[in-house]
C-alpha cells in the first residue's frame, strides 16, 4: 500500500534525511522554511532543503504560518498519510499532528528524554556529553515528549563541532528511520511512553548568544565555540568590532590575566578565569577565515 508522505525539514540536518528517505519511499510533498535574505547583499537564496526537492521533483511547499490555507490545501490535495519532520524549526499545531492518518514523527537529534527542544546538537557539546544520538518519536503536544519508536546511540567525537556533529547524526537518523518505517507502518512496531525521568531541554539560540564571556574557564569557552560553529559563531569584541572565532584550544598553562591578550606558539592567546585560550581560526570584520597566525601578521597591536 503506498503512503503520501509529507517531510518537513529546513536545516542541513534535515537533508541526508530527506535524500536517503526519498531513494525507499515516495515522498509527496516537502514543506520547508520560507526563502532568506542571506549575507550583506541580503540576497534572497533558497533552502538547502528547497534545492534537494527540486533535484528530486517533489513539489516543495513553504508556508509562512502553518495555520494558512494554501498549505492546507496542498495537504488536502495530496492525500497525506504520514509526516515526518526532522529539524523544520516551528511548532506543529494539534490540528496537523492529528490530520494524517499515521500522525507525526520527528527525526531528533538527541537520545530523548536527554535534550528536548530546539537545539540538542548545540547542547550536548555544550555539557560535554560523552554520548548522544538519535530518536524517532510520534510527536504530541509537547516539546519533544512523544513515545519513543526507535533510538540509537553513539560517542561524541574529540574536537565535535555541530557541523560535523549533524552531519553524522542525519546519517545515522536517515539510516534507523528507514529502518523503522516499515515496522510502523505495518504496526509491528508500537510507540513506547518516554520518560521524564533525566530530561533535560535545549532552548533557542540567538546569534547574541555567540559573545564570549571570559570570566567562564577555557574549557567550556572551547566547548561553546565548537557547539556555535557554523552557528551563530562565537566572537569577542576586539577593536570596536567583532572578531568571530571558528576554532580555539585550551592552552595547558596559565599565563594570561583575564581578558588580556597574548601569543602562545605563534597563536593569539587570551586568558579566562582558568588556563588561557589560543585563537587557531579566527574571521576579522569583513574579512575572510584566518588561521591564527596570519591573523597576527596583519594584527600588530594585538598585544596592545
Amino acid at each position: 500500500m503506498k503512503t503520501n508522505i509529507l517531510f518537513m525539514g529546513s536545516s542541513e540536518y534535515s537533508l541526508f534525511i530527506l535524500e536517503n528517505l526519498a531513494t525507499r519511499f515516495p515522498i509527496t510533498l516537502v514543506a520547508t522554511q520560507p526563502d532568506k535574505q542571506v549575507g550583506r547583499g541580503k540576497k534572497i537564496e533558497p533552502s538547502l532543503i528547497k534545492n534537494k526537492a527540486g533535484e528530486l521533483n517533489i513539489p516543495v511547499t513553504q508556508p509562512n504560518k502553518l495555520a494558512e490555507e494554501p498549505f492546507w490545501e496542498a495537504l488536502e490535495s495530496s492525500v497525506i498519510d504520514l509526516i515526518i519532520v526532522a529539524a523544520y524549526g516551528k511548532i506543529l499545531p494539534k490540528k496537523l499532528l492529528e490530520f494524517p492518518k499515521f500522525g507525526c514523527l520527528n527525526v531528533h537529534a538527541s537520545v530523548l528524554p536527554r535534550w528536548r527542544g530546539a537545539s540538542p546538537i548545540q547542547a550536548a557539546i555544550l555539557n560535554g556529553d560523552q554520548q548522544t544520538g538519535v530518536t524517532i518519536i510520534k510527536m504530541d503536544e509537547g516539546i519533544d515528549t512523544g513515545p519513543i519508536l526507535s533510538t540509537k546511540s553513539i560517542e561524541l567525537l574529540t574536537g565535535e563541532t555541530s557541523e560535523t556533529l549533524a552531519l553524522n547524526l542525519s546519517k545515522i537518523g536517515s539510516e534507523l528511520l528507514i529502518d523503522t518505517l516499515p515496522g510502523y507502518l505495518d504496526g509491528k512496531i508500537k510507540p513506547q511512553p518516554q520518560s521524564d525521568l533525566g530530561a533535560t531541554y535545549s532552548g533557542l539560540i540567538k546569534k547574541e548568544d555567540g559573545l564570549l564571556d571570559f570570566s567562564q574557564s577555557a574549557g567550556d569557552l572551547e566547548k561553546k565555540i565548537r557547539a556555535y560553529n557554523p552557528w551563530p559563531v562565537c566572537f569577542m569584541e576586539w577593536k570596536k568590532e567583532h572578531l568571530r572565532i571558528y576554532q580555539a584550544k585550551v592552552s595547558n598553562e596559565k599565563q594570561l590575566n583575564q581578558c588580556q591578550h597574548g601569543i602562545k606558539n605563534k597563536y593569539p592567546s587570551i586568558g579566562t578565569s582558568s588556563n588561557d585560550l589560543i585563537l587557531i581560526e579566527v574571521q576579522p570584520s569583513g574579512k575572510k577565515r584566518i588561521d591564527g597566525k596570519a591573523f597576527l601578521n596583519g594584527a600588530r597591536n594585538w598585544l596592545n
